[in-house]
This record gives C-alpha cells, sequence and structure tokens, in this order.
C-alpha cells in the first residue's frame, strides 16, 4: 500500500469513528432533556377518598396540606343537638339569591356547579360573600345525633378579602327533587369533560329547605388543603330526592364524603334564619 493511500485509508477511519461518536453524544441530551418530564409526571399525586391517597394521606401529599392533619377546627363535624348553644352568633343575615344558569363539571371529585354570575351572595353582619360554586357529597359529610343522610350539598361563598363560608344541606331519600332535575340530567360522567351551560335557572332559595333552623360553627374545607377559619351554616332538615337520583349520583361518586373531625373545643350555636334575615 502507498504512503498515499495508507494516510486515506487512516483518514477515512477517522471520519467513521468521529460520526460514530457525533451520533452517540447527540442522543445523551435528548434521552436526559425527555426523563425530567416521565419522572414529572410519574411523581404527580392526586389526593382521592380511597386508602391510596385518601383522607388519612392528604396531610403527607403536600405541604400546603398541613391543616388536614394538624389542624384544630376541620370540618364535617358531628352536631350532638344536646351540647348545642342557643343564641344569636350574628347581628343578621341576608340570603341574596337570583335563579341562574349555572355550569355543571365533573372535577374528578364531585359534580360541581360553577356560578360566574356573581348575583347570588350571602352577608353576614356587614361581611359579602359571594356563591362560587356548589358541589355534592354521598354520603353526607356532617352527621346529625350520629346519624348519616344520603347525601349533602354545598353552597361555597368567598368574600373579596378570602374568607370562605359555606351554607349546607342535607339530602335524604324521599320525592323527585325537580329543582335540581335538569342538573341531575346532565351530570357528566367523565371527568374534566366539557362543561355544561344549563338551560334552565335555578333558584336556590327553592332548592334550600322550607324550614330556616341552621347549625352554625367554625370549621374547615373538608377537601385539601382543608383551609380553617370557614363559616358554616348547616340546614337542620334535609331536602329530598328519589332514590333514582340518588343512584344517578352515586353511579359517578359512590362515596366522596370525608370522616367526622374532633369538634375539641368549639361552639355549635343553633338558631332560625328567618330571626336574622334583614
Amino acid at each position: 500500500m502507498s504512503r498515499v493511500k495508507y494516510y486515506l485509508f487512516l483518514l477515512s477511519v477517522q471520519i467513521v469513528i468521529a460520526i460514530i461518536v457525533y451520533v452517540s453524544l447527540s442522543s445523551v441530551p435528548m434521552e436526559l432533556e425527555e426523563a425530567p418530564v416521565e419522572n414529572k409526571e410519574a411523581q404527580q399525586v392526586y389526593w382521592t377518598y380511597s386508602e391510596e391517597n385518601g383522607p388519612k394521606e392528604w396531610v403527607s401529599i403536600d405541604p400546603s396540606y398541613y391543616a388536614c392533619g394538624g389542624g384544630y377546627e376541620q370540618s364535617p363535624i358531628n352536631i350532638e343537638k344536646e351540647s348545642i348553644w342557643e343564641e344569636r352568633s350574628f347581628e343578621k343575615i341576608h340570603l341574596d339569591y337570583h335563579p341562574t344558569k349555572f355550569i355543571v363539571v365533573n372535577n374528578g371529585h364531585t359534580i360541581e356547579v360553577r356560578d360566574s354570575s356573581g348575583e347570588n351572595t350571602i352577608t353576614i353582619d356587614d361581611q359579602k360573600f359571594t356563591l362560587v360554586q356548589i358541589h355534592f357529597h354521598l354520603p353526607s359529610e356532617h352527621k346529625l345525633n350520629g346519624q348519616s343522610f344520603n347525601m349533602e350539598g354545598h353552597l361555597v361563598h368567598h368574600s373579596e378579602d378570602g374568607k370562605i363560608a359555606v351554607i349546607g344541606f342535607f339530602i335524604k331519600e324521599g320525592k323527585l327533587n325537580n329543582d335540581l332535575a335538569e342538573l341531575w340530567s346532565v351530570m357528566p360522567y367523565e371527568m374534566n369533560g366539557q362543561p355544561y351551560e344549563m338551560n334552565q335557572s335555578i333558584d336556590l332559595l327553592e332548592v334550600l329547605p322550607d324550614d330556616l333552623d341552621v347549625f352554625q360553627y367554625s370549621g374547615s374545607l373538608t377537601t385539601p388543603p382543608c383551609t380553617e377559619g370557614v363559616t358554616w351554616i348547616l340546614f337542620e332538615d334535609p331536602i329530598e330526592m328519589s332514590v333514582v337520583q340518588i343512584e344517578a349520583f352515586a353511579k359517578i361518586y359512590s362515596q366522596n364524603n370525608r370522616p367526622i373531625q374532633p369538634l375539641n373545643d368549639r361552639k355549635i350555636y343553633h338558631f332560625n334564619l328567618e330571626e336574622y334575615i334583614q
């Protein structure tokens, strides 16, 4: 082999080796770049009502959920009638609800009815709370003298300074509930699906019980992050829904209630809203 051919052979070998090395090295950053995305997806944690990531585990899922395990005024609670305070806790309460066409979604934990109108409010003393959303639990979260109800509804209100007030009502098996009939007919089975805008308006004053006896106490959200300082107003008398309506919800969420939390040294007040509404 001549000297020229020898050098050309060596040059060819070096070029092939360089190409192989380049291809090998260039593939490494792509793999490293994709890995964090895959790991990030694998590390995402969602809270549930089952044993895995359920209520007992909420406190450890995220640091912002500390109150779920370390709070002192948590909800829901068992309301024992013999331990309630028959006295005023507010000077006045005003419910200002209007017939509204709500938006219905399945948020992965419950059926949520969203209100973007800003027209449904409650005023407690001099502070106004605007309705943000309504949602449902099966079975009920609160108990009355140790008794559970078939379901429970929550009307969640926020004030401009970030405070929260929730009006709750029990639901028991009974006659068909016509006020919630359309809502029940369009409940999405799939989570995070297309929101449904209702065709008919719902008047919340017609949905709530006719008897205005309520319990009031200071508690928390019943879902993560279990924020405390929530003003709870819970109707004593339940509303009714038919067996078919209750079973329709159960087909989507067969159990989405948080267990009862310790009352600790909190007071529970009992009064009639009619005496307060001004």
